[in-house]
């Protein structure tokens, strides 16, 4: 009866564990994909009466592209994946061994064991066959556009972006965070550049709420399918 029961309590130790070991959801205000603001310095006061006036100039052939920490950018996502992958093998041996001992100095070596007779002729015939199949298709696409900030500009002049937008539905909320950096000359003159210039990029699409949770699997269902389960 104790070991009936220890054996229960072990078991429902590793669901628990199982049931903890969920990543915790997404909420808005990450601090890692908020807006970063640029470096204010302090202006002077401007002289009243005089033709030029302190911060007040407009340049003509200024280029108005983002460039500096806090400035922004809209991506273009366009983001597509296919992949495909297919393996076949196949595996046939055959083997025949015949041997047939005629006559050892002119006699026939036999050897009688109840009614039957044993001779030393041998004779197999083995036969080995294995066939595997298997295939992958996988094809992702993601369409959209999505602001975002220069949080940093590195020694080369490249731009590191991100940012994040959240959509709150009647069942749930859906979000985008991207990160990535992204060359100057790469941003059009409208402050626009398409996702796929985006160097070691990150890009998420979640969700929350009803809809979301109705696509993960329970925490005993998801024990069930790891390799915790010793059957």
């Amino acid at each position: 009866m104790k070991f009936e029961q220890i054996k229960v309590g072990v078991v429902a130790g590793l669901l628990v564990l199982g049931g903890c070991s969920t990543a915790p959801q997404p909420r808005p205000g990450d601090a890692r994909y908020s807006p970063v603001m640029p470096i204010t310095h302090p202006v002077s006061e401007r002289g009243a009466g005089s033709i030029y006036a302190s911060g007040a100039g407009i340049s003509l052939w200024e280029d108005q592209r983002a460039r500096r920490i806090g400035d922004i950018i809209t991506l273009f996502l366009d983001e597509r994946t296919v992949s495909s992958k297919k393996n076949n093998t196949a595996i046939d041996k055959d083997d025949q061994v015949d041997m047939n001992i005629g006559s050892i100095l002119g006699t026939n070596p036999n050897l009688k064991a109840g009614n039957s007779n044993l001779n030393m002729n041998v004779q197999t015939d083995n036969s080995r066959q294995f066939a595997g199949d298997a295939g992958s298709d996988q094809s992702n696409r993601l369409q959209g556009e999505i602001s975002v900030t220069v949080a940093d500009v590195l020694p080369n002049g490249v731009l590191v972006v991100r940012g994040e937008k959240w959509m709150t539905l009647s069942q749930g909320d859906e979000f985008i965070r991207i990160e990535g950096m992204l060359r100057p000359s790469d941003i059009s003159p409208e402050n626009t550049a398409q996702s796929t210039r985006l160097a070691d990029a990150r890009i998420t699409y979640s969700g929350t709420g009803a809809l979301a949770d109705a696509q993960v699997q329970g925490w005993a269902s998801r024990f069930f399918n790891t390799s915790w389960w010793p059957f």
